[in-house]
C-alpha cells in the first residue's frame, strides 16, 4: 500500500516503511491514513520492522508527533525490534531521532 500526494510518498515493502519527500500535513487528523498504514504494519507479527527516512527531507512537527507514537506502539509489542534508519544529510534527523530512544530504550537507531 501506499499514500502520496505531489510532495511526499509513503509505502511498505515486506517488514520496511520507506518515507520520502517533504511532509507538511495539517495535523494528527491528516496524518491519520499514515498512521493506520504503519500500525497495521506493526500488528503483522513481524519480528522486525524498519522506518527508512533517509529519503525525507522534512517533517513538521505534526510528523514528529506521528512517530513518537508509532514508536510508542512498537514498544507495547514486546517481541517486536524496531530499526529507524535517518541520514545526517539532513540536519532535523539527526537533532529529533535520538528523541526517539527516550520513548523506547531498545529502539535501533541507524544514522548514516
Amino acid at each position: 500500500m501506499e499514500i502520496s500526494d505531489e510532495s511526499f510518498r509513503v509505502w511498505a515493502e515486506k517488514n520496511e516503511v520507506y518515507f520520502d519527500g517533504v511532509f507538511r500535513l495539517a495535523g494528527p487528523d491528516a496524518y491519520a491514513p499514515i498512521y493506520s498504514l504503519i500500525t497495521g504494519l506493526l500488528r503483522e507479527g513481524h519480528k522486525q520492522v524498519t522506518f527508512n527516512l533517509t529519503g525525507l527531507e522534512f517533517l513538521n512537527s505534526s510528523g514528529i508527533n506521528l512517530l513518537a507514537k508509532l514508536t510508542i506502539e512498537a514498544r507495547k509489542m514486546d517481541d517486536l525490534l524496531l530499526i529507524v534508519k535517518g541520514t545526517n544529510q539532513h540536519p532535523w534527523q539527526a537533532k529529533s531521532l535520538p528523541n526517539l530512544k527516550k520513548l523506547h530504550p531498545l529502539l535501533d537507531l541507524r544514522l548514516a
